[in-house]
């Protein structure tokens, strides 16, 4: 019987000790002029000369109906801009989300950011964050100092409970363009 009750007690050492957590060291934060390895805030001065540029819309749903609009399903938002361009950056200039009523809700960026060729970025909302309501959007706005290949901007919704779970993307549409203006930005 001894052996017995040592092996439980080596099984039930070993257990524990398995079970200890190590402790995870934190991200390094980012410089205040770098985001990213492939984005970099910059400032645009009288000299940028903007080829290209443009306004997008995204429509992003925090929130949806179920239930016969008996309940509300919470949902997280990643809003996710990429440049699609080979060999050009772009310079995203505002990130801004809206909530229904049109409300601006949050600027994402205090300065300009440059996204380099083929890099993306993203920004977050999290699912318990129901300040944009059912009919909430981001705004952004980018330009470019050449004609390059349009950013692909969407935003992917995700949502769990219980067994249930929803996923499902929202492109963003143009509503506004600038091209060939060749015109200096002044900010």
């Amino acid at each position: 019987m001894k052996l017995y009750l040592q092996f439980f007690l080596i099984i039930a050492i070993i257990f524990v000790t398995s079970c200890q957590s190590t402790e995870i060291p934190p991200k390094s934060q980012p410089n205040a002029t770098q985001t990213s390895g492939s984005q970099k805030i910059v400032t645009l001065d009288k000299n940028f000369q903007i080829a290209v540029g443009q306004t997008i819309y995204v429509p992003v749903y925090s929130q949806i109906y179920h239930h016969n609009r008996q309940e509300i399903f919470e949902l997280a938002v990643t809003l996710s801009i990429r440049n699609t361009d080979l060999n050009n950056p772009i310079v995203i200039t505002s990130v801004r989300y809206y909530n229904s009523d049109g409300k601006l809700v949050k600027q994402y960026l205090e300065r300009p950011i440059q996204l380099d060729a083929l890099a993306s970025t993203d920004f977050f909302i999290n699912r318990n964050d129901t300040s944009g309501g059912l009919g909430a959007n981001f705004i952004v706005e980018w330009v470019a100092q050449t004609e390059i290949s349009e950013p692909i901007v969407e935003a992917v919704m995700i949502g769990t409970d219980f067994q249930q779970g929803i996923s499902f993307t929202s492109i963003g549409k143009v509503i506004k363009s600038q091209n060939n203006q060749k015109r200096s930005l002044s900010k």
